[in-house]
Parts: structure tokens; C-alpha cells; sequence
């Protein structure tokens, strides 16, 4: 846990013995922690020179108040992190300005390879500091939804993200939940009936494009930095989220089907999912499945909702959700 702040595990393993045990010799400590003398006195070196514990005349040691010795390293390392960042600005601009006039070669890294690609999608989120745009399409070759660590990092910091879903993927398993999660964490999602490509951009200073499988079996994809090409498929992007459907989802996981029962007055938590769905184009087996219903009891619903609505059609039903909030999101 303390690893961020340079402390080996050994050593707070020591410091957390101390913290319980004040006024310890080097003894009791090899004792207690089952590690060699030359090993804890090397710990408690460390730990006196980083001002996280206290020596006595009689060689006993006590750790100092974590608030104060914790809070210094603490401060220590946000003012390195301050540094790096404002360091961070300077580089960008030299390369920036190193940039310009290059080969395209210099703009343009092919990567190759699941590994290799992943990494580049989690680097070109972490490098951004303002906002990252995504087209998201099936089939996840290189890091699913799920797995994409760099996204609430980014999003701590501040970064806004949008994505647009293509209508396909909302069939993938789990994809609904992690749809809810994301829109509760802050992201911006729309799904568009179909996208033209994996995308993925940071700030307009990076984009990822994967590209078809190589000849030797091996996915890549492009790498670009700012330029015309670049500009382009912010260009895209743009206008693509603008003509795109807003994915609005309710609720946290599937509710069981013997709690879907509603009174009179509106609908559901659940309910308002299912009109999400299939407002946003899914198939009513499809939406039955992400939701963990039966077909029959989504039926069961929708039918309760139009005569809530006073509506005949599913068309009806459609607009009269939009114009009445039926599908807000939370």
C-alpha cells in the first residue's frame, strides 16, 4: 500500500510491526517478522532516514505520528507529480514544434500485435488532458470494455470521455452493464446504427485506428499523431456523435422477474431500461437477454407500458417515453 511513496514491501512490513508495538529493538523485530538482523537494520535505517520512525538512547524504536511522517512523503510526492506534469506541458510543446514539417513516417506508427495494440490504447487515454473520443465496435480484439484500466483514471483526473457504441455491440454479453457503470462513472455514450472503424482519439493530439488482420494472422493498427489525417477523423467523429442516438440507461443490474411488478403511477427502474434498449434498436430477444428476462415477461412489460401510455404501437409507446422522460438517465 505504501509502495507509492517509495517503501519497499519489507520495509512496511516493519513499519506497520512498529506501528502496533512502540519502544521495539531491531531484536524483537527479527523475532517477530521472522526476517535476519542485517535485513531489519537496513529497514530501520531507511525508516529513520524518511523520518517515519523514532531511535531511543537505548536503541529502541518507535514509529513518528503517521499524520505528520506519512503527510510529508505524501505532500513530497504530489509536489514531484506537480513538477512532472508541468514538465509534461513542456515536452509536449517541444515535440510539438519538432513535429512540424516531419516525414510522414514520423506521424505515422504502425503497430502490430494484441499486446502491442493494447498498450498503445491505454497509453494514448493516458496522455490525454482534456477529453478522449472512441468509436467502439465487435469484436474486442486487443481489450475488452471491462478491462480498460486507463478509462476511470483518466476520468479521476478530470478527463471527459464520449464514445459512440455501434448498435451491434450492444448484443455482446455483459456489454449493458458496463454501459450502466461507465455512464454512472461520467462517460458520454450514443450508439449509431453502424461505425466505419475502431477509433479512438486523445485531446486532437493522438488517434489509434486498428486496422484488418496482417497476412501472418496478426491484428495492427495505426498510430497518428497531429496532421491533416488526424483532423479528419476528429472531423468524423464529430459528426457521427452528432447524428448519433443517446444510449440512456437506468438501474444497476438485471432485477428479478418476480420484482417487476409496477403500480399505476410509472414505470420502473427496469422498465425504463427496456425502453432504452430497444429504443436504441435492440432486438426484443436480445434486450430480454442483456436484462435477464424471459421474452414473455419483456413482452409482459411493454404491454403494461402502452397502457400506461394509452398507446396502440410500439411506435406510439417510443415517442411518448422521449416526451415524457421515460428513458432519463440517473
Amino acid at each position: 500500500m505504501l509502495d507509492v511513496l517509495g517503501l519497499e514491501p519489507e520495509d512496511e512490513r516493519v513499519y506497520r510491526a512498529l506501528l502496533g508495538r512502540p519502544n521495539s529493538t531491531a531484536d524483537l523485530l527479527c523475532d517477530l517478522l521472522v526476517l535476519s538482523q542485517a535485513h531489519v537494520d537496513r529497514t530501520l535505517s531507511r525508516l529513520l532516514e524518511w523520518g517515519l520512525a523514532t531511535r531511543s538512547a537505548d536503541a529502541r524504536f518507535t514509529v513518528a505520528p503517521p499524520a505528520m511522517a506519512l503527510g510529508a512523503l505524501i505532500s513530497q510526492r504530489r509536489d514531484e507529480l506537480r513538477m512532472a506534469e508541468q514538465a509534461l506541458v513542456t515536452f509536449a510543446e517541444e515535440h510539438r514544434a519538432a513535429m512540424t514539417g516531419s516525414s510522414i513516417t514520423d506521424l505515422i506508427e504502425v503497430v502490430t500485435g494484441v499486446d502491442a495494440i493494447r498498450h498503445r490504447f491505454l497509453q494514448v487515454q493516458q496522455a490525454a488532458r482534456t477529453q478522449v473520443r472512441s468509436f467502439i465496435t465487435a469484436p474486442f480484439v486487443a481489450l475488452p470494455p471491462d478491462e480498460n484500466t486507463a478509462e476511470p483514471m483518466a476520468l479521476d483526473r478530470g478527463v471527459l470521455f464520449r464514445a459512440v457504441l455501434d448498435r451491434a455491440v450492444l448484443a455482446e454479453p455483459g456489454i449493458v452493464q458496463d454501459a450502466i457503470d461507465s455512464v454512472r462513472n461520467g462517460v458520454q455514450l450514443r450508439v449509431a446504427d453502424h461505425l466505419p472503424m475502431k477509433l479512438v482519439l486523445a485531446d486532437a493530439e493522438l488517434g489509434l485506428v486498428p486496422l484488418a488482420v496482417t497476412p501472418a494472422g496478426e491484428p495492427g493498427a495505426v498510430l497518428l499523431r497531429r496532421s491533416g489525417l488526424l483532423d479528419a477523423l476528429d472531423a468524423l467523429f464529430e459528426t457521427v456523435w452528432r447524428t448519433a442516438h443517446p444510449l440512456e440507461l437506468s438501474g444497476t443490474g438485471g432485477a428479478p422477474e418476480a420484482t417487476v411488478e409496477v403500480g399505476p403511477q410509472g414505470p420502473t427502474e427496469l422498465d425504463r431500461r427496456i425502453l432504452a434498449l430497444l429504443l436504441a434498436g435492440l432486438t426484443d430477444l436480445t434486450a430480454a437477454t442483456q436484462l435477464g428476462l424471459s421474452p414473455r415477461t419483456l413482452h409482459r412489460r411493454l404491454r403494461h407500458l402502452m397502457d400506461l401510455a394509452g398507446v396502440r404501437t410500439r411506435m406510439q409507446l417510443g415517442a411518448h417515453a422521449v416526451r415524457n422522460g421515460w428513458t432519463d438517465p440517473l
